[in-house]
């Protein structure tokens, strides 16, 4: 007997349960449409934004995660791949309706980087059924709310001391970047928690009707 070990299949995820194409060639369209719609929706939450130096309050992190556990990993991280490229060619979907090439030099771009792998790892939490229950739904999108920090704290600090030459302590940069967004973040996170599993009662409960 082979002592491999099979990884379990993912479980199916919001977007596989409402969209259900017949055909190989409408799952590619079908596909496309859901990455496509989940950065609009980005863009859309990116214009709920409270001014704040040097990076903004914005509602991203919130469609980020909404967008990760309805479409799944893959579609998750490609929807916010397209946002960030989208916002890199002109198209006016960053905070306060920006957009170019230029965004790259502002110290709030590394977040959006992060935005990919965090939509990844919240797609990853529901392709485990976890957005289906309240409480794992929170610990999962809250652990998903951290991953922009990863990208965008290093980020920020690059470019405001390497590039601007502020000099900024660590201790400076986290008051920047970090400490302003931690309620924001588990709010965001309880409000995707209780969003999802909503969102899946109501599937349930249209299935047996």
């Amino acid at each position: 007997m082979s002592s491999i070990a099979v990884a379990p299949r993912p479980h199916r995820v919001l977007a596989d349960v409402v969209a259900r194409p017949s055909t190989r060639s409408r799952a590619f369209a079908v596909d496309a449409a859901l990455v496509t719609a989940g950065a609009l929706f980005v863009a859309v939450l990116a214009q709920v934004s409270i001014p704040l130096w040097p990076v903004p309050i914005t509602g991203q992190t919130l469609g980020v995660i909404v967008v990760g556990a309805a479409l799944g990993a893959r579609r998750g991280a490609a929807s916010l791949t397209v946002y960030l490229l989208a916002g890199l060619a002109g198209l006016p979907v960053f905070a306060d309706f920006t957009g170019t090439i230029a965004a790259v030099a502002k110290p709030s771009f590394g977040f959006i980087i992060g935005f990919i792998a965090a939509a990844a790892v919240a797609g990853w939490f529901a392709e485990r059924s976890w957005d289906r229950r309240p409480v794992l739904a929170f610990v999962g999108f809250a652990a998903a709310s951290v991953i922009p920090f990863l990208f965008g704290i290093p980020y920020m600090a690059l470019i405001l001391n390497a590039v601007l030459g502020m000099e900024l302590s660590f201790w400076q940069i986290l008051e920047a970047g970090l400490f302003p967004f931690i309620v924001g973040g588990i709010i965001k996170a309880a409000i995707a928690a209780a969003l999802i599993p909503a969102a899946w009662a109501l599937v349930r409960r249209l299935d047996r009707r």
